[in-house]
């Protein structure tokens, strides 16, 4: 086995966009003339707090464009959003402790932002309009600088409405310098429910689901009473989704106590919402029948097309190896409202980091991702061609790559399900962490409840009985360790992200950002307040999000 230093990386984006996105991402020595680049003339740029190199930080360098674009999915073609023509967007790769600056040039036909997901960054960074920054308007600019702290696998999109369901999404490699290379070569495979061009935007499903309609074969639904005045839900700005919400005497009958029942729930026309239920506002079944095991409801919307880097599984990534070379595959869901569960055929997996963080190497034949966690694993590949195939949870068709070893043999039909997929799958939140991704033992300085409410008619979601803008906000200081009482009281899974930190779950140690809540789980997480300033914690079924299941994490002087 050879030993490599900076790793052979295989992104795999099918097209000629890949190589010129990789190349697009520079890097200076520190307080390199030439570091900043200059603004597009006539263009007035804004920008965070000015980030200075400190002396011998390496600085990254990278313009960013979203725009309107069309992008062949590799049979489909669609008209998107997307990060300079491609799906998914440019990878930006730094090491750990270097200076990352991104200058945003906004050619969408709206505003956006962008969010550094799993980044321990500066407040001003974090790409939350109306929360860390003004939303950067259609035709301006923005430029972010943060320092890159922990090594791992992130990935950036967009925190602006439903945005994310679009192209709007790309990885975000952070390397330790320091870690031996033990491994041959790298794949980078970015995971994606898609619906964007195919006759309806998410901002369309996102408005259908919000009025009831387009939620057909959903028949004998009772108990499902007391939602009046849930008008001006607009959901265009910071995520919020929930301004203008008059009548609603926070959120009073929302079926907190009724049992009712629920009939059949047939299928519905691709690309519009699922139909399926998911519990009452005030915590009750609301007459929800539980969905399969182990998520229960399988989400909120059916999808035409599901990818693996922007390819569907007639025409798919191409990942090629040698017999007995040992790969490291990064695995990022960036999907809107779609757990996937992953595997490769032919070989088990070894699963090494979670969300960044090492974790006790466990070996699976297939692994569960929630929206927005990501997952590193090893394998020794074997000889031959075998399909790397990512099912969504509950969901009919599937996202599929293909590893190919030798120049022989037949590649897999796009329906293949390996033997791996037989069985249970792993779930992340079932790993050790390392010993040296813990944190220090201590007791909790700040307890809260973080409860996870929401229905599905009317479509509302909210934590703690209501939404974003009517909770209260978790109130921390500096220094504290706070443990937030994550409870699902509802019939869906929710991946629940926080911003600005990672969290230990309580127990076991494990160091997330993103954590999968199966239904009606609890789940104590704690976190080390170090981190100045006002941060989102939020449900990562963006489509939730936008309904209101977010609560502010505030710093108090």
């Amino acid at each position: 086995m050879s030993t490599i230093s900076r790793r052979t990386l295989l992104l795999g984006l099918g097209g000629a966009g890949s190589a010129a996105a990789l190349a697009a991402c520079t890097t200076t020595g520190p307080n390199t003339p030439g570091a900043t680049g200059a603004p597009t003339p006539g263009r007035a740029f804004g920008t965070g707090p000015a980030v200075t190199p400190t002396r011998g930080q390496r600085v990254v360098e990278k313009v960013l464009t979203p725009k309107v674009s069309t992008v062949d999915l590799g049979g489909p073609v669609v008209s998107t959003w997307t990060y300079d023509d491609s799906v998914p967007g440019p990878l930006i790769r730094a090491n750990a402790g270097d200076l990352i600056r991104v200058r945003l040039d906004n050619q969408l036909p709206a505003e956006t932002t962008v969010h550094w997901h799993g980044i321990r960054l500066a407040n001003a960074a974090d790409g939350v309009p109306g929360l860390t920054q003004d939303p950067v308007q259609r035709g301006a600019g923005y430029t972010y600088a943060f320092t890159a702290p922990d090594p791992g696998t992130y990935f950036y999109h967009p925190h602006v409405g439903v945005q994310l369901d679009r192209g709007l999404y790309a990885p975000l490699i952070v390397d330790d310098p320091a870690e031996p290379g033990t491994y041959d070569a790298e794949w980078v495979l970015v995971l994606d429910d898609w619906i964007d061009g195919t006759g309806r935007t998410p901002e369309q499903v996102l408005a259908d689901l919000k009025s009831g309609t387009g939620m057909t074969g959903m028949t004998g639904m009772t108990g499902m009473t007391g939602m009046t005045g849930m008008t001006g839900m607009s959901g265009t700005t910071g995520m919020t989704g929930m301004s203008g919400m008059s009548g609603m005497s926070g959120m009073s009958g929302m079926d907190q106590g009724s049992t009712g029942s629920m009939g059949s729930m047939g299928g519905t026309a691709t690309g519009t919402p699922s139909g399926s239920m998911g519990g009452s506002m005030g915590g009750s079944m609301g007459g929800m029948q539980m969905g399969p095991e182990p998520f229960g409801d399988a989400g909120d919307v059916t999808y035409p097309h599901y990818l693996v880097n922007g390819r569907v599984p007639t025409a798919p990534t191409q990942l090629r190896a040698r017999p007995g070379q040992r790969v490291r595959l990064r695995i990022i869901n960036a999907a809107a409202d779609t757990i996937f569960t992953v595997a490769l055929g032919g070989h088990d997996l070894t699963i090494t980091h979670s969300d960044g963080f090492a974790v006790q190497p466990t070996r699976t034949r297939a692994l569960h991702l929630g929206m927005g966690e990501r997952y590193d694993a090893v394998v020794t590949v074997k000889d031959g061609v075998f399909p790397f195939v990512a099912v969504p949870f509950g969901k009919t068709g599937q996202a599929m790559a293909v590893l190919r070893t030798s120049p022989n043999g037949t590649p897999p039909a796009a329906t293949v399900r390996p033997d791996q997929l037989t069985g249970p799958a792993l779930i992340g939140s079932q790993l050790q962490p390392a010993e040296s991704a813990r944190l220090a033992a201590r007791q909790p300085d700040v307890t809260a409840p973080v409860a996870l409410t929401g229905q599905m008619s009317p479509y509302a979601w909210g934590i703690n009985g209501a939404p974003y803008g009517r909770n209260d906000p978790v109130l921390v200081r500096h220094g504290q360790r706070v443990r937030l009482n994550l409870v699902n009281q509802t019939m869906m899974a929710h991946p629940y992200h926080v911003h600005g930190h990672t969290f230990a779950v309580a127990g076991s140690g494990l160091r997330k950002d993103t954590v999968l809540l199966r239904p009606m789980q609890s789940l104590p997480i704690e976190i080390d307040a170090d981190n100045v300033g006002s941060w989102m914690t939020h449900c990562h079924n963006i489509y939730h999000a936008e309904a209101g299941m977010m609560l502010e994490l505030r710093y108090q002087q």
